[in-house]
């Protein structure tokens, strides 16, 4: 079986987008009709005929000097370093333009296999619109539709017989990392440090990024996949549809990801909106660390890191088992410590507890401080079992689940979080009434 990397490139507005959604088979990338849209490159997996690989989308090439034209353009030429083919769209609606041209000439430079794509043949009285792509001097024009998914087969066949043969050893990739917060806070700067290379846009603008974009490395020899995901505003505040789409994207990374790494800025301090960031993974149940963005800029005194420790304690509350990790991803101060510490809490975040010392735990706790009284009826339970992991949940079988007051269900917690290492993760207690013999 063959497996490989597709890049689709092309000019703005050619519907790059689109067929790459199709081919995903989701909504991965922001499709909407304005240019500039896709501005890094985006990841996703697919398979075709029992070929998987993964496909790339890239920002629209321009000859005209365009906002973020420069920064587009470095990330189209990784995207097709990285590709074993490169699916060159254009627009059969709009015909040959001087981009196309432009962009052939640097596909014809890349030496790699290039599958050329007219979009936007929605039926066959357009067919003919393709023939003066010929011109482009890359191959044989393919006639598709990304909308109605017409063509796409017959695009996956071509891209798929570029393929190289599938290495015999199985890819690992490793613990995926998404880091989440609010825009502007340093996400894109922290994954350029992490992986010592600018592999996402930088700017001081607000909204630079906008899809969560995917990347494999390597720390120390063990595989990772980091996420630089879009800064997520309160969905109220979110206007532009645009930035609608990049939340829904950081939403679905969070969803995915094995450990969220939530970043705070230190010299802006803590904002409402962090709250509900922060609270998008722990809702989806993900282990979490909290990390303290551009510490170098804080006037610190010997009491600085102790008190913006109690602060984000106190604002957090329900992420009280996540570690704090204060950093500067500008200088990389401390950001080589989060790699082993994302480990960690993943594996905490795995951990099984054998069902006897869980239930000498549980039974410690109710000898030692037992559930109090609720109309003369006392919450007791029976038996206690650890059902998954990930986040870890542990059902205890009780006399009446509604008498678990939420101070005694999280005094339980405390208790299984003393006794266990359960540091980085959210566990997970239901009630759930004995069954009678």
């Amino acid at each position: 079986m063959k497996t490989g990397v597709i890049a689709i490139v092309g000019r703005p507005n050619v519907g790059k987008s689109t067929i790459f959604n199709r081919i995903a088979g989701e909504r991965v990338s922001i499709v909407e009709d304005v240019p500039g849209v896709t501005r890094d490159r985006i990841y996703a997996r697919s398979e075709w005929t029992g070929h998987e690989f993964r496909i790339i989308d890239t920002g629209g090439i321009q000859i005209e000097d365009q906002p973020y034209q420069k920064e587009i353009q470095a990330q189209v030429t990784i995207a097709i370093e990285e590709a074993d083919v490169i699916l060159f769209v254009v627009n059969g609606k709009m015909g040959l333009t001087d981009d196309d041209q432009y962009i052939a000439r640097m596909l014809q430079r890349s030496d790699k296999p290039v599958v050329l794509a007219v979009n936007m043949i929605d039926d066959e009285s357009r067919i003919p619109n393709i023939y003066e792509f010929y011109a482009l001097g890359v191959g044989d024009p393919i006639a598709v539709s990304g909308v109605h998914g017409i063509g796409i087969g017959d695009v996956l066949d071509a891209c798929v017989e570029q393929f190289p043969e599938e290495d015999s050893e199985e890819e690992n990739k490793g613990i995926r990392i998404a880091v989440i917060g609010e825009p502007n806070v340093g996400k894109s700067s922290l994954v350029n440090a992490i992986l010592q290379e600018d592999r996402a846009i930088v700017a001081n603008e607000q909204g630079t990024t906008r899809d969560a974009v995917d990347t494999a490395f390597e720390f120390e020899g063990r595989p990772y996949v980091i996420v630089d995901t879009a800064g997520i505003r309160k969905r109220g505040r979110v206007f532009e549809s645009i930035e609608k789409y990049s939340v829904l994207r950081a939403l679905s990374a969070i969803e995915s990801c094995d450990v969220a790494v939530f970043l705070i800025d230190a010299d802006a301090g803590i904002r409402e909106q962090d709250k509900h960031v922060a609270g998008y993974a722990h809702d989806a149940g993900k282990p979490v660390i909290i990390a303290v963005n551009k510490w170098d800029l804080v006037e610190k005194d010997d009491h600085t890191m102790n008190a913006f420790t109690e602060k984000v304690r106190k604002e957090f509350v329900y992420l009280s088992y996540a570690p704090i990790l204060f950093i500067s991803a500008k200088s990389g101060q401390r950001v080589r410590n989060l790699m082993p510490l994302a480990d960690k809490v993943y594996e905490n975040s795995r951990r099984r507890i054998a069902t006897n010392v869980l239930n000498e735990v549980i039974a410690d706790t109710q000898v030692t401080t037992p559930a109090p009284a609720r109309n003369g009826k006392r919450f007791r339970i029976y038996y206690a079992t650890q059902v998954s992991i990930q986040p870890p949940t542990f059902v205890l079988s009780c006399n009446e689940p509604k008498l678990m007051h939420f101070t005694y269900q999280r005094f339980i917690e405390n208790s299984l979080r003393e006794a266990f290492d359960f540091e980085g993760t959210p566990i997970r207690i239901i009630a759930r009434r004995k069954i009678s013999d």
